[in-house]
């Protein structure tokens, strides 16, 4: 589709599916990704759709080709794997700079998840079981509250300036605020230094060196299960990672509906 013809027929979309046409703009162009080649597919007939005055049929349209680009962004992978579990909404591509995220971890037994969101569309879910070097009790909860942080800003070659991170857990908020202080020695009873065969550092050590370099970050709190969008979402992304350990559903279409579900409702509030 030429650049005119695209412009010519999203003028004919109402704002609501005029927006979330222009964020999957990118998918028209040519390709030679097979993924990319049916999102653009979905967004041409949905534009298609939209010169009939067919707008139901393009919203739908419109849907599928969100749903196929945040599977892709899943799918993908780099070489070091950081693409790991991550997704994202993008019709929230064009949100403007700071950005605000939210983390959080859930843990029940031996089993445990955390997850991430970004104002941005972005986001993320892991699960995990017990490591050989984990701590029991309440320190457990605690590194798996700051893994989270490690998650959403490992997620980017370097995190956006201004970046404001939400947390519930004023341990972890401590900690983030004392490594941006300086204080990198610092780490939660119990965790372990010892060299990890999968990486140069302890996830840990390399998230307060990674604080302390970026003192434009803001760390702030939340208080959960207090209604905040951003919080709600990282917590039952969270909560759904570490189900997945246990139990069998499909993962990749419930992360991205409860994200698009709950940025919808903070970019509501923040429009206000």
């Amino acid at each position: 589709m030429r650049p005119d013809e695209f412009l010519r027929t999203l003028a004919l979309l109402p704002p609501p599916l005029h927006d979330r046409a222009l964020t999957l703009r990118a998918f028209t162009r040519p390709t030679r990704c097979d993924d990319c080649q049916r999102i653009g597919d979905a967004v041409r007939l949905a534009l298609t759709a939209a010169h009939y005055d067919e707008l139901t049929s393009a919203g739908e349209l419109l849907d599928t080709a969100e749903r196929l680009a945040a599977e892709h962004g899943i799918h993908r992978r780099s070489g070091d794997d950081q693409q790991r579990g991550r997704g994202r909404v993008v019709r929230w591509a064009a949100t403007a700079a700071p950005l605000v995220a939210a983390t959080d971890a859930s843990w029940k037994g031996r089993v445990g998840g955390i997850g991430y969101v970004v104002s941005n569309g972005h986001y993320g879910l892991l699960g995990r079981g017990t490591g050989r070097l984990d701590p029991t009790g309440a320190s457990r909860v605690l590194i798996n509250e700051l893994r989270a942080v490690d998650y959403l800003l490992t997620g980017y070659d370097e995190a956006p300036v201004g970046m404001t991170v939400l947390l519930d857990c004023l341990a972890a908020l401590r900690y983030l605020h004392r490594w941006q202080a300086g204080e990198t020695g610092a780490m939660p009873a119990g965790y372990s230094l010892r060299e990890r065969r999968w990486s140069d550092q302890p996830t840990l050590v390399r998230l307060a060196e990674q604080v302390a370099r970026r003192p434009d970050l803001t760390f702030a709190h939340v208080k959960g299960h207090s209604g905040h969008p951003l919080n709600e979402a990282a917590d039952g992304l969270s909560h759904m990672a570490r189900r997945r350990r246990e139990e069998s559903f499909d993962l990749r279409p419930r992360a991205y509906a409860l994200v698009e579900a709950f940025l919808r409702d903070w970019h509501a509030t923040a429009a206000v």
